[in-house]
């Protein structure tokens, strides 16, 4: 992996030399001035030069949707902020009333680049507020609304340094692509900001982030994969987290969407610091999928509410419930390895909860000490689960609660 994503960035170095810089198409960049045409006329430009750098000085471009160009790298410059317009009309789609456009798209591309010291920046504060409303009134309801970045079906695809804030939605959501680099990258949100997940790589091949600081208010990360791929086995595979802080968020997920698979998962050395979860794998019957190969390694976790959670039911676990038939979209998780963890909890330790008609396969935890403030770590419905070296410390109760469960220690 590592191999492969030096050669992308050696690509990436070497594509087209021209310049189109967004003032000399110009853009205005004071904030006011709506600069919509004048950087979606240098991004064109690039694109129909077969590449090149869209360059952004310094200022605040305030902009409606735009679309970026195969071969084209959006470097943002210090100082330079391309801030989303907030007017719901200038998202709405005529063709799907009740749905929007999304930000920063692009489709059927090759070595895309965006980069830099500098923002892009959703805008949306005033999404949010009629989304939790929403929220508040229907359990579980995501109003409609414009994702940030939404790239599809891209071969070699980079972000690397800029700042990713105030999504009215996803921040980042790269999908159906292949060969993506998320690095030394920045995504805030507000804590409560609704559904802000920083990156949801969906149907995606090849994928490593590292080196990332995340804040917001949904997941951090989030693996989907919400139908089968014409190409592969499992539609998400081969991806690789490490070195990241998460700190407000749900942490880094799995799922919901699992149907088309996802293997290969690797977590290691990072960081978690106040989010809603840990590490996360949730689906269920209606969504669920094979979920295989999956490794988090080296973890360190502080106050989060809960430090492991992968169950086979979302958003709430039954206290009891007999077998289901087994369908296209049963979850079937297997081969999971967690070490090296270590957490405090201001709530439960965990749980680890397959299906009576399908159980969570091979388990291992190792070198893992977590200490909750409330119940130990729950571990129902488990095809062989391994503990070696785990201390469970709760604050009332078993440290260990199991059921229908093949244990070794």
């Amino acid at each position: 992996m590592c191999c492969l994503f030096v050669a992308t960035w050696l690509c990436t170095a070497a594509w087209g030399e021209g310049v189109f810089n967004v003032r000399d198409a110009g853009a205005v960049g004071d904030g006011t001035t709506l600069d919509t045409g004048a950087v979606q006329k240098a991004l064109d430009e690039c694109g129909q030069a077969d590449g090149g750098v869209v360059l952004v000085p310094a200022g605040t471009y305030l902009c409606k949707p735009l679309v970026i160009r195969t071969g084209t790298t959006l470097r943002l410059e210090k100082g330079a902020t391309i801030k989303a317009t907030d007017d719901p009309a200038d998202y709405a789609r005529t063709d799907k009333p009740g749905e929007f456009n999304h930000f920063l798209t692009g489709k059927d591309l090759e070595n895309v680049t965006i980069e830099g010291e500098g923002t892009i920046d959703g805008s949306g504060e005033r999404w949010w507020i009629p989304a939790e409303e929403a929220r508040q009134k229907k359990s579980g309801y995501t109003l409609p609304r414009p994702n940030l970045i939404v790239l599809t079906r891209v071969k070699n695809l980079v972000v690397r340094g800029v700042t990713i804030q105030n999504a009215p939605k996803f921040h980042f959501v790269p999908t159906d692509c292949e060969n993506v680099l998320v690095e030394d990258a920045k995504f805030f949100a507000p804590e409560r900001a609704p559904n802000t997940d920083a990156i949801d790589p969906s149907m995606c091949h090849n994928v490593t982030i590292r080196r990332c600081l995340v804040d917001v208010g949904d997941d951090n990360v989030a693996v989907k994969s919400g139908k089968p791929h014409p190409n592969r086995e499992f539609a998400a595979d081969t991806l690789l987290v490490e070195d990241c802080t998460f700190k407000h968020g749900h942490g880094m997920s799995i799922g919901s969407e699992l149907v088309g698979g996802v293997k290969d998962v690797i977590v290691r050395n990072c960081t978690f610091e106040g989010t809603d979860n840990g590490i996360r794998i949730k689906t269920d019957r209606k969504k669920g999928g094979a979920v295989v190969n999956v490794l988090c390694e080296n973890i360190t976790m502080k106050n989060v509410a809960g430090a492991i959670t992968i169950v086979c039911y979302y958003p709430k676990i039954p206290a009891v419930e007999k077998p289901k038939p087994v369908t296209k979209t049963t979850p079937a998780y297997s081969n999971i390895t967690i070490r090296n963890l270590t957490a405090t909890s201001t709530k439960d330790a965990g749980f680890i909860v397959g299906l009576p008609e399908s159980p969570i396969k091979n388990v291992l935890l190792e070198n893992v000490k977590i200490k909750s403030e409330r119940a130990g770590l729950e571990i129902r419905h488990v095809e062989g689960i391994k503990l070696v070296n785990v201390e469970i410390t709760p604050g009332e109760g078993k440290p260990l609660i199991v059921n229908d469960a093949e244990m070794e220690r």
